[in-house]
């Protein structure tokens, strides 16, 4: 009897979750936002405390489906009719990278770093921080970016020119919130003293001044600078 129950209520959970989807739309499985992963995350509780509660009566089951796809649905419209309220509900985008600069101030909001920030690039076949114009770091936390115009990619072969003496070269975190990356310094063979001359001939003599640096072979040296409050300065 209770293998029979726990079947029944899996069956009536599935049956809900697809004609709930099928309702809602596409977007419930797709990419999520913050309202959408909430509310999947209710749903799979909901569900699943369900499921084997002996307690809970089909009936009451079906009552927590149904309450649950008609505030799901309500929300969505409003998040579709009410623009102020878009905001609020799914979130806003910030511009990570505007016009070439790194804005550390949307990056903490965020919470992001560095190390994250060179990831979600590097799925965008992007190895440099400079080759970026604008980077924006959607709601549902994808990052979409736009290259700068010299950056574009193009393919050597089409405007004929000799391809088998370039080398393709990754790029080297060496400063991160003012502390050396001595492990990158090691993989590409280099110590502090080179660093720090990179640093001068960029005009940045302390350590503390750099949020962040980056190095890449036969490109000068990407320096983000500390952003400090009026009160610091």
């Amino acid at each position: 009897m209770v293998i029979g129950k726990i079947a029944l209520k899996i069956f009536i959970g599935f049956v809900g979750l697809w004609v709930l989807t099928r309702l809602l739309g596409k977007k419930e499985i797709s990419q999520l936002t913050p309202f959408d992963f909430v509310s999947s995350v209710m749903l799979s509780d909901l569900v699943g405390e369900t499921v084997y509660d002996e307690d809970i009566k089909y009936s009451e089951l079906i009552f927590a489906l149904f309450l649950w796809g008609v505030l799901s649905f309500v929300f969505e419209k409003i998040s579709q009719k009410v623009k102020r309220a878009r905001g609020f509900l799914d979130g806003k985008p910030s511009i990570i990278i505007r016009d070439g600069k790194v804005d550390l101030r949307h990056m903490r909001q965020n919470g992001l770093d560095f190390d994250q920030l060179r990831m979600l690039l590097r799925q965008h076949e992007v190895f440099f921080i400079s080759e970026v114009a604008y980077a924006i770091f959607e709601p549902n936390g994808t990052l979409s970016v736009m290259k700068r115009p010299q950056e574009e990619a193009i393919k050597r072969k089409d405007l004929g020119l000799d391809t088998f003496n370039e080398k393709a070269c990754l790029s080297y975190c060496l400063v991160e919130n003012g502390v050396v990356d001595r492990t990158s310094l090691q993989m590409i063979g280099k110590d502090e003293a080179w660093l720090q001359r990179l640093l001068e001939k960029s005009g940045y003599e302390r350590l503390e001044d750099v949020a962040y640096a980056e190095w890449k072979e036969d490109e000068d040296l990407y320096v983000v600078p500390q952003q400090r409050n009026r009160r610091e300065n």
